[in-house]
């Protein structure tokens, strides 16, 4: 009797644990672990020297709450944040979320045209914000966007963003001289609205609040051009965080250094909810990234853990100080955001302490963790490969032709199911209904392998989204604004690898009959319009693009004799997860 030929093991998992989904809004499991913690540390902003034990912090939350409550923020309004990091960012975030709002993240790197749209898409009503960042003027770009905020009559004054009524200012009274008019305000007036509000008020707007409620927008780069609003709800971020915690081994005593940005999953969900949500302490060690500050924070905070894309341990690596700093204490952290090198790797678990360094992988429409490597993995596999599905999801590899989940070993799209997937695209039905189908898979436009054991390898991407120093970039979103451009006839973006970045912008352009433009003259022009990391860092004027004989542009063309002219070869061959 011939024996049946066994089928091939399908590229198909899910993830289990002893541990149930947590079935609660952040705000009521917040108070929970911070009532059973009241005096250890919460939140230290090394930058601004503010420190909050778990029943100092409470409470300034619930001040917060009430101060947004004092402002007629109902359930389901929109309140943005346009800030780098600091303690009022948190803050903020846990307020709004107590009171049913739905919380914004702008990325501090925007300009005008991009602030102005994330604030008319998402319909914000109150927005909490900075001065300034870097170069960048935060109130004067309002002032263009949102002038009757501004004025101290806005009965007769419309504006692109009608919605917004209120601006709260975060600084100290000498930085904000002269700049609160109209409805614009210091952030401390917000704290002091809150105390005409009766605690009872806002014990009464959490009793009505369902964890399944839309709570946090993040924009990400889309297909149109424009960004698109991942929407997410209490039960996605809480139990998303909730499990990267368990990844990482967090716990009670975890002292956790944040310097990736809080407007972006990986910082705020990853790093500071993954904390909070086992009672651990956030360290914030400077407002944006300096790799001395984030050295200098880790020793004098005495830091068990910290966060990053692999850009930033590079430069925390190779600082010439690097020696001088007790890392001593730290055990952990994870490292995510851009394809995560090897031998990196490696050298983080060694020469900065940190053994049990894990791999995260994700995207914001998933909240963001999908796969994750674990304290339990040996390096080897912690190194080599971005983990197995997280508990409580599925996963699938499929054809990209066919849809059919490929066999193990053989590369197929990486789509996730369950507590992790995003309610959808803001008002954007299409979007949403484009990458999420009738089966509630999220097709995430990776292309990945899954071993015998289920761990996972991302191999490239269905799309040509770049992800430079993990801040995912669409090149439509550039090409779309070369369109206006005087001089220009087209314009191609693409990624090429990047020894430090992972990946970085190369563009090419063509110029009009007659231009005499200048790649420098281009780049000036384009800082002006978009955010810095953004800004393609390779331009090339051509006369034509390498396209196939139907007429279809060829970026991978371009790609290749990108790489052999900036001899970047050794680059694209770095091993990753």
């Amino acid at each position: 009797m011939t024996k049946s030929k066994q089928a091939p093991l399908l590229s198909y998992d899910h993830g289990t644990s002893s541990q149930r989904l947590l079935g609660a809004t952040l705000g009521h499991h917040f108070l929970e672990v911070s009532s059973s913690r009241d005096k250890a540390d919460a939140l230290i902003d090394v930058g601004s020297n503010q420190r909050f034990s778990y029943k100092q912090l409470q409470e300034k939350v619930n001040l917060t709450a009430r101060g947004l409550l004092a402002m007629g923020v109902q359930t389901g309004d929109r309140v943005g944040i346009w800030s780098t990091n600091n303690a009022e960012w948190l803050i903020t975030m846990l307020a709004v979320w107590s009171v049913g709002g739905i919380l914004v993240n702008i990325n501090p790197s925007y300009k005008t045209q991009e602030v102005e749209y994330a604030l008319k898409q998402a319909g914000v009503k109150l927005l909490i914000t900075v001065p300034g960042h870097r170069t960048s003027d935060y109130l004067k770009m309002l002032r263009e966007i949102a002038h009757q905020v501004f004025s101290p009559d806005t009965k007769f004054d419309l504006s692109d963003t009608p919605q917004l009524e209120s601006i709260f200012v975060i600084g100290n009274a000498k930085d904000l001289e002269g700049k609160l008019v109209g409805s614009v305000k210091a952030f401390d007036s917000l704290l002091e609205s809150g105390e005409k509000i009766p605690h009872s008020d806002l014990q009464e707007r959490m009793q009505h609040l369902q964890f399944d409620q839309p709570i946090n927008i993040q924009y990400t780069s889309g297909t149109t051009g424009f960004p698109k609003g991942v929407t997410l709800s209490h039960h996605n971020l809480l139990n998303n965080a909730w499990f990267a915690a368990q990844a990482m081994g967090l716990d009670e005593k975890t002292r956790f250094c944040v310097p990736m940005p809080f407007y972006h999953c990986g910082g705020m969900v990853s790093s500071a909810m993954a904390t909070f949500s086992v009672g651990g302490a956030v360290i914030i060690p400077c407002p944006f990234y300096d790799e001395e500050k984030v050295l200098q924070a880790l020793s004098s905070e005495k830091c068990t853990h910290v966060s990053g894309v692999p850009t930033m341990f590079i430069g925390e690596l190779e600082h010439p100080d690097f020696e001088k700093y007790d890392l001593s204490n730290l055990r952990g952290g994870f490292m995510a955001g851009a394809p995560c090198p090897v031998q990196l790797m490696r050298k983080v678990a060694d020469k900065m302490h940190m053994k049990e360094v894990v791999i995260l992988y994700g995207l914001t429409e998933a909240s963001p963790l999908i796969t994750a490597t674990t304290v339990s993995d040996s390096l080897e596999l912690r190194a080599t490969t971005v983990g197995k599905i997280i508990p409580g999801l599925e996963i699938k590899l499929i054809d990209t032709v066919s849809g059919a989940i490929v066999p193990r070993g053989v590369q197929g799209e990486l789509c996730s199911r369950g507590h992790g997937v995003m309610l959808g695209y803001w008002n954007n039905q299409q979007a949403t209904q484009d990458c999420i189908d009738s089966a509630r898979w999220l097709h995430s436009g990776d292309l990945a392998v899954m071993n015998e054991a289920g761990y996972i390898n991302i191999t490239g991407r269905k799309k040509d989204m770049i992800i430079r120093g993990g801040e995912n970039i669409y090149p439509r979103e550039i090409e779309e604004v070369m369109h206006v451009h005087p001089e220009v006839v087209q314009a191609q973006v693409f990624g090429i690898p990047d020894a430090h970045l992972g990946e970085e912008v190369a563009m090419w352009v063509m110029l009009k009959p007659g231009s005499e433009a200048k790649t420098e003259a281009i780049s000036e022009w384009l800082k002006e319009k978009i955010a810095y990391f953004k800004v393609p860092r390779h331009i090339r004027l051509v006369q034509e693009f390498p396209m196939t004989v139907t007429g279809k542009i060829q970026k991978f063309v371009m790609r290749e004799k990108m790489i052999e002219e900036l001899g970047l070869k050794d680059a694209a061959e770095i091993q990753t997860a």
